[in-house]
């Protein structure tokens, strides 16, 4: 036995949606199907529930309504589409906030990035990372090079290399960073106007 689609229930209201809707407005089959351009028979079916709607059809009918798709189906709620950032602090000082909300090849976040030390511990693993700086005055050091970036500059690397960051000057920095897996880097499409 075929499991019920868990969409049925709101496929099932449509039509007795459809029949309130042409009542509130107090418009006949005929007047409808003058406006939206569909058949009678086929609107009265639709109605009854004898057949089944498509975009097709439920696109004019929302425009003959004056209404959202759906409000006419009735569609189900989706989740909040807001991205709730929640700080997190780093282990090695500081605080990050992930701006991706699903699991991918390329990840965002805010990073407020404190006074970490004069003496530079290297790090290396596996990724490609872009940092973008927001605020502050940032040090990073990557192999054999020792870099102050500022307000608007940006640095990409390869993770694989010895890398670190922190304050360039004691006050904490805030940076945006994209960060992907090894071989994932980031792609920009534009192109500047000549």
């Amino acid at each position: 036995m075929d499991k019920p689609s868990p969409y049925q229930a709101v496929l099932d209201e449509v039509a007795p949606r459809l029949r309130r809707l042409r009542a509130k407005r107090g418009l006949t089959l005929a007047a409808l199907s003058e406006v939206t351009g569909i058949s009678k028979s086929t609107l009265s079916r639709l109605e009854s529930g004898q057949r089944r709607p498509s975009l097709e059809l439920l696109l004019p009918l929302a425009g003959a309504y004056d209404v959202p798709l759906d409000d006419l189906v009735g569609a189900p709620e989706v989740g909040d589409p807001r991205v709730r950032l929640t700080p997190r602090p780093l282990r090695s000082g500081g605080t990050f906030v992930p701006l991706t909300r699903s699991p991918g090849p390329l990840q965002a976040y805010k990073m407020i990035i404190s006074d970490r030390g004069a003496e530079p511990d290297l790090r290396t693993h596996e990724g490609y990372e872009w940092l973008y700086v927001l605020d502050g005055r940032l040090r990073i050091v990557l192999a054999e090079h020792d870099l102050v970036l500022g307000p608007g500059e940006a640095a990409e690397f390869d993770t694989r290399l010895p890398h670190w960051f922190s304050s360039a000057d004691g006050r904490p920095v805030e940076i945006l960073s994209l960060f992907g897996r090894q071989g994932e880097r980031m792609h920009v499409r534009a192109k500047p106007r000549v």
